[in-house]
């Protein structure tokens, strides 16, 4: 197989996963995005730094968003959210963290593959993003090493969820271009 036979392999992989997930997974994540006060984030590993990659574009769209364990992550409580990542259904931290938000009152929301996990059962919001992940690559389905379909197919459904929160809020490109760093 080819480098570009690869490429569209992969592309049609990531495609059908959307497929599969749009539109009713991104209503059910933009709804809870757009009523909490504070959002705050957390992934491990490589959906950590999709996590992060949205909590930044939450931030460019005005959202008062925070990634946990930065130094300027807010406690959370009543009317806030955490979001999580937890593509093989658990983590430890995941769950500590979920636990701790929970108790505080905030609401949780995971972003999984596997609905069934521990972290997904315990949140109050599941999106499920049904593509191969590390802990399932024993019988590889997918052409992309290891957990890499489901931390690809991440990385563009939270693109999408973004333009469609950008739709929901009536905001501009320029307004969200106006919230980037100009420290970079």
């Amino acid at each position: 197989m080819t480098l570009q036979q690869k490429a569209i392999r992969a592309l049609e992989e990531i495609g059908a996963v959307l497929h599969t997930a749009l539109p009713e997974q991104i209503e059910a994540m933009a709804s809870p995005i757009q009523d909490a006060r504070r959002i705050a984030l957390y992934g491990v590993g490589r959906e950590g730094l999709m996590i992060r990659s949205l909590a930044m574009r939450l931030y460019h769209l005005g959202l008062d968003a925070s990634v946990v364990g930065d130094m300027t992550a807010p406690p959370l409580g009543s009317g806030d959210l955490l979001i999580v990542s937890a593509g093989p259904g658990q983590f430890s931290t995941v769950q500590a963290l979920m636990e701790t938000a929970g108790s505080a009152g905030a609401t949780t929301l995971c972003v999984t593959a596997e609905p069934d996990g521990q972290a997904p059962r315990s949140a109050d919001h599941v999106i499920h993003l049904p593509a191969q992940t590390m802990a399932s690559d024993s019988a590889p389905s997918s052409i992309l090493p290891m957990g890499s379909l489901f931390e690809a197919t991440q990385f563009i459904f939270f693109e999408l969820l973004v333009m469609h929160l950008r739709d929901r809020m009536g905001l501009s490109a320029e307004t969200m271009r106006s919230n980037h760093t100009n420290l970079e």
